[in-house]
């Protein structure tokens, strides 16, 4: 495997994901998020994440574009049908004009052939923090985003970026920690975890929910990992549970359904996530849990609260 000096990432978020996508990416990166983009000395793929943007697996650094120039030809660095761009960023100060330069400047020095269109390659050079990158380019794909186009699907279910964050912030628990939606209703979590390869799975009471949800993974091509029943009912203990509460948006619930809800989940996980409408720290701490970390996040005019608890 290549070594790489280092990896650079750009993070994208509107601003009522904000607290959202800090937290996850605190997780993913083990470090505080402070502007929209990173430095990481180990690898994520830029598509794990809804809110980043794309990376630059660093070959060369420089204090100048003529040292990141230097260090290509003393390499005889060369790539066929490749492609040069400039990552741009929030702090970036260069005009179009040199960037263009720079693309230009860097695509001579590489021995081989430039290909605009369908490159084998892409390559990266950007200008952060006074100090030029250089290395291979990688996008985030997007392709989790098909996950919007279920079969069935509920307007207050959880939205797709926000499912993805959060089985991100649950998997960080440790290696093949074990997942689990207690109340996964229409599956967006389970079919996230899923698609990142995390082992989850899925419980809900209501049997025609249930069904749809079923229909959903089986769409995906993903092995159908629900059960229909109640959280109660469920006898194992997993790593962490995501469980977004039910707040009778669309069907009658009460306080206590909320608070026997979050008293099993202290039964069946040592930790959880919990996703609420309403302020439910005091309920969540009379549990038995306390609280490690806590964000909110905006889908219309509702607003969450995503809490995790130990």
């Amino acid at each position: 495997m290549k070594n790489y000096l280092t990896y650079f990432y750009t993070i994208n978020y509107p601003t009522f994901e904000e607290h959202l996508a800090k937290m996850e990416l605190k997780y993913l990166f083990r470090q505080n998020i402070d502007e929209k983009y990173i430095f990481s000395n180990f690898y994520i793929p830029s598509s794990k994440s809804p809110f980043l943007k794309e990376c630059l697996k660093v070959i060369y650094s420089g204090n100048t574009i003529e040292e990141v120039i230097e260090q290509i030809k003393e390499n005889n660095l060369s790539y066929e049908d490749f492609k040069v761009i400039y990552i741009k960023h929030k702090k970036d100060l260069l005009s179009h004009e040199e960037r263009l330069a720079t693309n230009r400047a860097i695509g001579f020095a590489i021995k081989g052939k430039a290909k605009i269109h369908n490159p084998k390659i892409t390559i990266g050079i950007s200008n952060i923090e006074g100090q030029w990158l250089f290395g291979i380019y990688e996008k985030n794909n997007l392709h989790w985003q098909a996950h919007k186009e279920k079969p069935h699907s509920y307007s207050n279910a959880l939205g797709v970026r926000t499912a993805r964050a959060l089985v991100n912030i649950a998997a960080s628990t440790g290696e093949n920690c074990k997942i689990i939606d207690p109340c996964c209703g229409i599956g967006t979590v389970v079919i996230e975890g899923l698609g990142l390869g995390l082992n989850i799975v899925g419980f809900e009471i209501n049997p025609l929910i249930g069904s749809n949800v079923k229909e959903n993974l089986k769409f995906f091509g993903y092995k159908d990992l629900i059960t229909i029943g109640s959280i109660h009912d469920i006898k194992e203990v997993y790593d962490i549970a995501i469980v977004d509460l039910p707040y009778g948006l669309f069907s009658p619930t009460t306080l206590k359904t909320q608070t026997d809800i979050i008293k099993t989940t202290r039964r069946i996980g040592r930790k959880a996530i919990f996703v609420t409408l309403e302020d439910m720290k005091e309920h969540i701490i009379s549990a038995g849990f306390s609280i490690v970390d806590q964000c909110h996040v905006r889908k219309g005019k509702v607003k969450r609260s995503i809490i995790l608890a130990k």
